[in-house]
């Protein structure tokens, strides 16, 4: 559809006529329908993926890299989920059918995207186990928040500069992408979450994503992206970054803030970019 002009758009239904969603493959749309079964089991998740052998084979290169931070070799998928677990391997397996969907745009710098968004995904994981939300959930939803930035300049691609425009202070993304299409990027992934029919508790916390205060009541999944993409946008969480987080949210998740640096996981084992640059 021909946008008609280049103004920011004021209503999302709008935007989402004029994108082309991705395609999810098959092996990740059987997966996104066991994110809803609490006793999915190690037979179901194999047997989906194992009827994409090119992905079984990237899956089992994953596990045996710095990502799943395994000390022996894994040779199966059964081996990989009875280490790591069913739920963990489903989360890695969808980040890769993603990495397939995705489009970049000429000039988009896929390194740096891949690196900002495994390190937003680490940093979730990492903050879901201090405050009780599934950090399985909260991983692929930090693989996913990005996702949506691709779209937003799908549609307005003569904004690619101007939004990825470095230096960046942290969450300065956002207000740019809605100053300039209108939506940030998790406002847009959630529609995209939701065109792949993902749970609607994920679909709220990507879209609240980057002003989760505005949500009533707070969803704690939008809080914890919300703190994880600020602190990767930071880099490495350190006392300073960690001061500059918006002490409200960290109250309401029951994050200690002096005690968050203190205990921060080490950037460069969670972003091993290698699997999604190939």
């Amino acid at each position: 559809m021909a946008v008609p002009d280049r103004a920011p758009f004021t209503r999302l239904s709008d935007f989402v006529q004029t994108v082309q969603w991705p395609v999810m493959p098959e092996a990740g749309q059987a997966l996104i329908r066991t994110l809803s079964d609490d006793d999915v089991d190690t037979f179901t998740v194999c047997r989906i993926i194992k009827k994409d052998p090119a992905l079984t084979a990237d899956l089992l290169r994953m596990a045996n890299s710095a990502m799943f931070g395994l000390s022996g070799t894994v040779s199966t998928l059964e081996r990989a989920v009875s280490v790591v677990g069913v739920t963990t391997v489903r989360a890695r397996t969808l980040a890769l059918c993603m990495a397939r969907a995705c489009v970049f745009p000429a000039g988009f710098d896929r390194k740096r995207f891949w690196h900002d968004s495994l390190l937003c995904a680490g940093y979730a994981q990492w903050l879901a186990d201090l405050c009780e939300v599934d950090d399985q959930e909260a991983w692929l939803c930090g693989m996913m928040l990005r996702l949506g930035g691709l779209s937003l300049v799908q549609v307005r691609p003569e904004r690619l500069l101007a939004i990825e425009a470095l230096p960046a202070a942290p969450g300065e993304r956002w207000v740019r992408q809605r100053s300039l299409v209108g939506f940030d990027e998790g406002e847009v992934m959630a529609e995209l979450a939701r065109h792949w029919d993902f749970p609607p508790a994920l679909v709220t916390g990507l879209r609240q994503g980057a002003q989760p205060l505005l949500g009533s009541p707070v969803a704690p999944l939008a809080g914890v992206l919300h703190l994880a993409a600020r602190l990767a946008d930071d880099g490495a969480v350190t006392p300073a970054s960690v001061e500059n987080l918006p002490l409200i949210l960290l109250a309401l998740l029951k994050l200690d803030p002096v005690g968050l640096a203190a205990c921060a996981p080490d950037e460069t084992a969670l972003t091993d970019v290698s699997m999604f640059t190939i």
